[in-house]
């Protein structure tokens, strides 16, 4: 039997995982969440509603500043935030508005988002939401698609008018 070679030592200090991003597509990012946000204010005053800024701004970073990953795509962004959303009711009607009821709620949509495939972890905060200001669900399920669609439509923009390497989405 021959002998087993040795195991190399390993590396006290790991190499990092992800290049830095250019400045350029930094200033795309930044610029276009920054659009993006700035015009789910403007829908909100409009319609005299507020907005779920929190999340869709954690919402607006995924799909600016890491457009390929799976939480990213529009599937899970629009499908997350619906399915949260509806949970955060469905809590609701059960606890009432408490920070305990929020916390199931937010529990019970990470699972609800993984059993369907829907993964959108900025998502879980609507359930939050949801169950901490006990909106209407007319028209908060309705301002809610508009907006989740408006990032999506915002996030197609730096790939087909701003020269952004990554096209956005990688997949429906």
């Amino acid at each position: 039997m021959p002998p087993v070679p040795p195991v190399p030592p390993v590396s006290p200090v790991l190499p990092s995982t992800t290049p830095r991003p250019q400045p350029l597509h930094v200033l795309r990012a930044t610029a276009f969440a920054i659009g993006a946000l700035v015009l789910l204010v403007g829908v909100g005053l409009l319609l005299h509603e507020p907005l779920l800024i929190p999340p869709l701004a954690a919402s607006a970073a995924l799909v600016h500043g890491a457009p390929t990953l799976p939480l990213s795509q529009p599937r899970n962004l629009v499908g997350g935030h619906l399915l949260a959303a509806v949970i955060g009711f469905a809590t609701l009607a059960v606890t009432g508005r408490s920070g305990w009821g929020a916390a199931v709620a937010a529990g019970l949509a990470l699972g609800a988002m993984m059993l369907t495939h829907l993964s959108h972890s900025p998502a879980a905060a609507t359930s939050v939401i949801v169950v901490l200001q006990a909106p209407h669900p007319l028209p908060f399920l309705p301002l809610l698609a508009l907006a989740t669609a408006l990032l999506v439509a915002i996030g197609l923009l730096p790939g087909r008018i701003a020269a952004h390497p990554v096209r956005y989405p990688t997949s429906w």
